[in-house]
């Protein structure tokens, strides 16, 4: 694999130019810089509120920083709670160039654009100058997520990713999956497979604390269609969510934006520490990619039984729809066919290693179908975290 070598020594695999809003009133000229610029490396993030939230700005620094990202523009309304000098301040430490525009002391609207432009023609002749290296497997983030989930996502989908990430995992890379809410049930396997008793501990009490807080909430992860799809109960959804993660020990629990040292298998806690504050934890499948992302995710394994068609800025998004009949339907949206398993003319091993292959593909330069249809979906909201435990940081 090739790769793009970030003065801060990370490596990535896309040369992203991104332009970032701080608060909504100033996604309209981010996002008008974006469409004007006529290319697929210059691509949007931000964040909506007014108000300061460590949670996000942790995740903008992270993203803005991701080693996928070789630049960025920040869009500022000019009196918005976000604290954009620290932003820019930590862009830069990590060698990225960052320009940022105050729309309020910039003229407005239009001069605010024909700036913003002008940034990202420079900056992208300048990505023109990045070297490139070679990247090893043991220089691999990937991330998993499912959504849209039905009858056939923990049969076919969700253990072939498994397959990958095992497949991974030997070659020292490095994988993360999430969505404890959904894996309420499977604490106790979990834990077991953890590679301490300690983070055992840890994990049993990430599951609860998702258990409580959906339970104070009064809506679990479960919806209508997922019932609609063939699925009973949440129990059955989270055994087949628990499916993507292989049969690797566990080697770290973190939260959204931390990012791990070293290879091995590692479990995201997205659900909020404390009484509920924001609402639900994600409110839909885009946050949980951005956070994926947020910890150094370079590419995202997305598997589907009812169907989606999202992508996500900053890194690809593989999607495997577990469901034959919907990989006729939307065969033009999906990478990988894992209905294959349910047909009977493929076993879970063989359409892990296609996932694994294309990820290669994809690490070296391949577009996903997300990529090449121009999606670039984006959602950060507000949530509140603590810091990670002394005992959640990996052992090998």
């Amino acid at each position: 694999m090739r790769a793009f070598l970030r003065a801060d020594g990370r490596k990535g695999i896309r040369n992203v130019v991104l332009v970032a809003y701080l608060v909504e009133c100033a996604h309209h000229v981010a996002r008008s810089i974006v469409s004007q610029s006529g290319s697929g490396d210059v691509q949007l993030i931000g964040f909506p509120g007014c108000y300061p939230n460590e949670y996000s700005l942790k995740m903008m620094i992270q993203l803005c920083t991701h080693p996928n990202v070789s630049s960025v523009i920040l869009l500022s309304l000019g009196c918005e709670g976000f604290n954009r000098e620290r932003l820019s301040a930590a862009i830069s430490e990590s060698g990225r160039e960052v320009e940022t525009i105050v729309i309020q002391d910039n003229g407005g609207t239009l001069s605010s654009i024909e700036v913003g432009l002008s940034h990202s023609r420079n900056m992208l002749a300048r990505n023109l100058q990045i070297p490139t290296v070679s990247m090893d497997l043991d220089e691999l983030v990937v991330g998993t997520i499912c959504g849209g989930s039905d009858g056939t996502s923990g049969i076919s989908a969700n253990p072939a990713v498994g397959s990958c990430f095992d497949k991974l995992i030997e070659n020292n890379a490095t994988c993360i999956f999430e969505e404890t809410g959904e894996l309420i049930g499977c604490e106790y396997i979990m834990s077991d497979r953890a590679i301490t008793p300690e983070l055992g501990e840890e994990i049993m009490a990430s599951v609860e604390k998702a258990e409580n807080y959906y339970r104070i909430m009064g809506y679990g992860s479960f919806a209508p269609g997922n019932a609609e799809g063939g699925l009973t109960t949440q129990e059955e959804k989270s055994m087949g969510a628990y499916a993507k993660s292989g049969s690797s020990k566990i080697h770290g629990l973190i939260k959204p934006g931390d990012i791990p040292k070293q290879g091995g298998l590692y479990l995201m806690d997205v659900v909020p520490d404390g009484n509920p504050m924001f609402g639900f934890p994600n409110i839909v499948d885009n946050a949980e990619i951005v956070e994926l992302i947020a910890s150094g995710s370079h590419v995202i394994l997305f598997t589907t039984g009812r169907g989606s068609v999202v992508g996500s800025a900053i890194s690809p998004v593989i999607k495997i729809c577990a469901n034959p009949e919907t990989y006729q339907k939307l065969s033009a949206d999906m990478d990988i066919d894992a209905g294959k398993i349910i047909q009977g003319t493929a076993s879970v091993d063989y359409v892990g290693n296609e996932i694994f292959q294309l990820v290669e593909k994809v690490a070296s330069g391949l577009p996903t179908k997300s990529e090449a249809l121009g999606h670039q979906e984006f959602v950060l909201t507000y949530k509140k975290f603590d810091s990670i435990g002394p005992a959640c940081p990996p052992f090998r």
